[in-house]
């Protein structure tokens, strides 16, 4: 027997608006999963829920989550939509004052710059940023989420109720029409 599995070998396109940005056509496992972890982790140490944004999560708790999600996202990204992605500017009265990658020095020149903030060069919804996200996974991960370490795992709910002593639906006999 002889089997070929095809490696891609163009980049993927996610379209946001005007803009395309480039994945990477492959993605190796042990990096993507080494990502996804350290995303996970940051997200579960703000306490943000990403599958449920809507619980009153602290805004800088979110912003800092959604940065770890966009450092995520570009990590699979090609450099110049990687680049583009993360790039953070300082903006004082609609001006970009000047631009960074690193989040930490972004706050610290707006700080020195009265009325500046920092703002993502792309600015995106987090609805568009966490759609982005689940493609991603779904992309690299084979459809579903990559296996995280144990301790990061929720355990199986109980199932509530008692176990029954009916037979099984699958053991009973189900008649078959035409025969």
């Amino acid at each position: 027997m002889r089997k070929t599995i095809a490696l891609n070998t163009e980049p993927h396109v996610i379209e946001v608006g005007p803009h395309e940005l480039e994945f990477q056509p492959e993605v190796y496992g042990d990096e993507f999963v080494d990502a996804y972890v350290e995303m996970s982790e940051a997200q579960r140490a703000k306490g943000v829920d990403l599958e449920n944004l809507d619980e009153g999560a602290d805004p800088e708790a979110l912003r800092k989550t959604m940065r770890a999600v966009r450092v995520f996202l570009a990590r699979q990204m090609l450099p110049e939509s990687a680049e583009f992605f993360l790039r953070l500017d300082v903006v004082h009265d609609g001006k970009v004052l000047e631009s960074f990658r690193d989040a930490d020095e972004a706050q610290a020149f707006a700080n020195e710059n009265p009325g500046a903030r920092v703002r993502d060069a792309l600015r995106l919804p987090t609805r568009v940023v966490a759609e982005m996200l689940e493609a991603v996974v779904e992309l690299y991960g084979g459809g579903g989420r990559p296996t995280t370490p144990s301790s990061g795992s929720a355990r199986r709910s109980r199932r509530g109720g008692t176990s029954g002593t009916a037979p099984s639906p699958s053991k009973a006999s189900t008649p078959i029409s035409g025969r």
